[in-house]
């Protein structure tokens, strides 16, 4: 199964399309999916748009071999995206991936039996106020643990990339079960030793099913992968996936398969895949 364990990284800053070539990549995808990339204005948001579709399709035809004109991808009205699951074939239980996208990255993850969720940040520094304002904001999301952490890791910087991590880890969590964000994250509180080590308590609970893990991509962006039990996951992603219930020895044998490093690809590897699958 370790196949199905997949982590793919684009800088999306080092590629400066003209508008041929961007009109180009567009074209590898479905019609149905131009739409909701070309209706951002900026530059940089479309191409973060199209990245994420691209890595998708290309990611699910490396791993798994189905051709591109088979593949179907389609949202959880929550928004989540899935493979749609007569097209996963019988080598994975439960093939599932997530994408994430901020600043300068788009990534994306896959597991072949647990649930898995994505999240990127970039630790920005906000414009229009503090830091210490800036953080606030958000306090009604963590624990009276996590907040203590953040408020007491050193200068305004050392918080602000503390409240990032925290965030970051909520959001992969909050995502592999297919939710929004906003439903009691306060109860959902991380643990960690260094960043390393990382485990989750929900309600006071700690969750075995769990494992997280955090990555420093570069250039002040980080990345967090969840996975989980997909008896987690709500109902309409449930209905997604191929199987649900899993005995302790068969889960466990997703849980503990080695995680993946990021590998690292650019616009032109994925546009690659595309043209010679297509010939």
């Amino acid at each position: 199964m370790e196949k199905g364990v997949q982590r793919w990284v684009v800088d999306i800053s080092k590629w400066d399309p003209t508008p041929h070539d961007f009109s180009f990549a567009l074209y590898l995808l479905p019609q149905h999916h131009h739409s909701s990339i070309i209706k951002y204005v900026k530059l940089e948001d479309r191409k973060r748009a199209l990245v994420s579709r691209l890595l998708q399709y290309a990611l699910v035809h490396q791993v798994l071999g189905i051709p591109f004109e088979e593949i179907t991808i389609n949202r959880t009205i929550e928004g989540k995206p899935y493979l749609e699951i007569d097209k996963a074939g019988m080598d994975f239980p439960n093939f599932n991936f997530n994408v994430s996208h901020h600043g300068d990255y788009v990534a994306i993850a896959s597991e072949p039996l647990c649930l898995v969720g994505l999240d990127i940040v970039s630790c920005t520094i906000p414009l229009r106020e503090t830091i210490p304002e800036f953080v606030q904001n958000f306090s009604s999301y963590f624990s009276s643990f996590e907040w203590d952490n953040i408020l007491n890791a050193g200068t305004s910087d050392e918080i602000l990339i503390e409240f990032y991590r925290y965030w970051c880890l909520k959001e992969a969590y909050v995502k592999a079960i297919g939710i929004g964000v906003a439903y009691g994250l306060d109860k959902v509180e991380f643990h960690h030793t260094g960043w390393g080590n990382i485990s989750v308590k929900i309600d006071g609970e700690t969750m075995t099913e769990w494992k997280f893990w955090l990555f420093e991509l570069g250039k002040r962006h980080w990345a967090s992968v969840a996975k989980g039990h997909p008896k987690s996951a709500t109902e309409s992603y449930k209905r997604t996936l191929r199987q649900s219930d899993f005995d302790e020895e068969d889960y466990n044998k997703g849980l503990y398969l080695p995680d993946a490093p990021f590998l690292s690809k650019t616009v032109e590897q994925l546009i690659s895949i595309f043209c010679e699958a297509k010939g």
